[in-house]
């Protein structure tokens, strides 16, 4: 417990997954979900646009387990996803899938995209601010069928709040 703070759930069974963040309503929810990953012993990894490395905070940003990505191109920032899947015998990718911190009304396709190429299941992550619990949900593999998982995730997400609940979208395509 960290500041009021519980943290539930449980790490898959499994070496290689995607962690959903959501919501992703701030950026200390990204600090929020640093302690979750501390938490549980996860080694995770993000991406992050390549104008974030450079200079000094661009040490800080591997450190953290930071990936630089081209944002302009979506098929080169899952390909690069893909690859790093590839490359390692262990390795968790945490996605907002919103794309934002603030309200999205549709959450972008990227996380299922990489998931289903590199066969990786999907963990449901959380920060809610109502209840002061951050964690791990059920996770799921996309199977081909992204319209299944996100009504599963629309039902889990349904009551969970970010820090700053006026920026929280919905849970859809």
């Amino acid at each position: 417990m960290v500041m009021g703070w519980r943290f539930v759930g449980a790490v898959p069974d499994s070496s290689k997954f995607v962690i959903v963040g959501f919501p992703h309503t701030s950026n200390w929810d990204f600090f929020v979900f640093l302690a979750v990953v501390d938490h549980f012993k996860i080694r995770a990894r993000f991406l992050a646009k390549e104008g974030l490395f450079r200079g000094p905070f661009g040490s800080i940003m591997r450190h953290w387990g930071g990936i630089s990505v081209d944002t302009e191109g979506a098929t080169a920032l899952v390909d690069t996803a893909v690859a790093s899947f590839d490359d390692h015998d262990e390795m968790v990718l945490v996605i907002a899938p919103e794309g934002t911190r603030s309200r999205a009304e549709a959450w972008r396709t990227g996380f299922w995209r990489i998931a289903d190429a590199a066969d990786v299941p999907v963990v449901m992550g959380f920060v809610d601010r109502s209840t002061k619990r951050a964690g791990l949900g059920p996770s799921a593999r996309i199977e081909g069928d992204p319209e299944r998982w996100i009504r599963r995730a629309a039902d889990f997400y349904a009551d969970k709040k970010g820090l700053k609940p006026q920026n929280r979208g919905p849970v859809t395509l």
